[in-house]
């Protein structure tokens, strides 16, 4: 099994593996959640899989077992910067502008970690070991690139497991009906989490 971070910059070292991680983001979203979401050629993507993100995939044998999308709160694309702080600002019909309890963050401390996924094929026996790999290497790559905290939107059941894994995390938004499931905003501390 690895884990790898994903850039512009050197997508060409790594063949399909983008491309491998849009298909299992659709297959993932799309297909499993049922997300009305953008699709071409059996990947999924929008308008914030930019050359100012990062792409983190764990993966064995060519296939993709979870990623995540990192994208700094500075991004800028047209209208558009990050999805949590373009939701707040009414820009996308899907998430609620009421996701967090303050203003969004713009800081090149902190980053966005979206489209978190583990792949619904995924063993139960593997699932620890894959969210572990993930986490890790999100952590480093966030502090790679200078953040020392991140924000997410995730399903409200990861925040308790990612404090399993000894992340310090706080709620940054109320609990939310998103696509059918219980989402929360949340806010990792990466100056305390030494791993």
């Amino acid at each position: 099994m690895q884990t790898t971070t994903l850039s512009f910059r050197n997508f060409h070292i790594h063949g399909e593996l983008f491309a491998d991680i849009l298909r299992a983001r659709r297959e993932t979203f799309i297909v499993h959640r049922k997300w009305d979401l953008p699709e071409v050629d059996g990947m999924e993507f929008d308008q914030y899989d930019t050359p100012q993100s990062r792409w983190i995939a764990v993966h064995h044998l060519g296939r993709v077992l979870a990623g995540i999308r990192m994208t700094p709160t500075m991004a800028r694309c047209g209208i558009y910067s990050y999805m949590i702080r373009d939701a707040q600002r009414g820009l996308l019909d899907t998430i609620p502008s009421n996701l967090l309890y303050g203003e969004a963050p713009v800081s090149t401390q902190v980053w966005e970690a979206s489209r978190v996924f583990v792949a619904p094929d995924v063993p139960s026996e593997l699932r620890v070991e894959v969210q572990a790999r993930l986490m890790d290497q999100m952590v480093k790559t966030a502090r790679d690139e200078g953040a020392s905290r991140l924000l997410g939107l995730c399903p409200r059941v990861w925040m308790r497991w990612m404090r399993r894994l000894g992340y310090e995390t706080e709620h940054a938004g109320p609990c939310l009906d998103i696509g059918g499931a219980a989402n929360q905003a949340i806010l990792m501390n990466l100056q305390s989490n030494l791993h």
